[in-house]
């Protein structure tokens, strides 16, 4: 099955202000729910692990796969506007928010494009928590110009820029996310997968 609508994904609108950034429900199809939430690893403990460090399900490897393919990459381009030809990719997997989690803060510059993708079926829609937030500034989380919730298939994306400020008010619990991104060059690969393989080998050795 094809994991992702990018014919939808297409025909949605790319917003500019304050950078660009573009909101996406159903990017991930609803049916594909119960295969990805099955097979996604069981993570419960906070912060971001690369995929080499966790196992996952066939059913999250095919989306991965399929979000790693060249038309993924080439819609990505074409609603950006990068040139993301011969660009590498990392992707980090979250299983559970911690109350420090979601602070303001803008993405590292060796990033071109984040794409989130949150995998979340039994999200709550009262949580205040746990929705990213599309800021202005970097000093106050509710300057914002869009508030997410992390619902299964739901898609944030946007260009790496110095003031593309984002975050969301604290959650604990469960909140399940991919986070792809084009990079520089593979050294930014490397760079990123040591820092999380260092990170996840202390995250085993802390209490959940």
């Amino acid at each position: 099955m094809n994991f992702i609508d990018i014919a939808g994904f297409r025909a949605t609108p790319v917003e500019s202000d304050p950078y660009p950034y573009l909101v996406m429900e159903n990017f991930v199809r609803a049916e594909a729910s119960a295969g990805v939430d099955r097979d996604f690893p069981d993570i419960d403990k906070g912060g971001s692990f690369d995929l080499s460090t966790v196992t996952v399900g066939p059913a999250v490897q095919a989306l991965i796969d399929e979000l790693n393919s060249a038309p993924v990459r080439d819609a990505f381009a074409e609603k950006f506007g990068i040139d993301l030809e011969g660009r590498p990719t990392t992707f980090t997997l979250r299983g559970m928010s911690r109350e420090k989690d979601g602070r303001i803060h803008t993405d590292s510059k060796t990033k071109l494009i984040t794409a989130l993708i949150y995998l979340n079926p039994d999200w709550e829609p009262a949580a205040e928590g746990g929705r990213l937030r599309m800021l202005r500034t970097d000093g106050d989380l509710e300057n914002y110009v869009a508030e997410v919730p992390p619902t299964f298939g739901t898609l944030v994306a946007f260009k790496c820029q110095e003031n593309a400020w984002h975050g969301h008010k604290p959650f604990v619990g469960r909140r399940r996310s991919i986070q792809l991104n084009w990079v520089v060059d593979e050294s930014a690969v490397a760079a990123s997968r040591s820092r999380h393989r260092l990170s996840s080998f202390f995250k085993k050795l802390l209490p959940a």
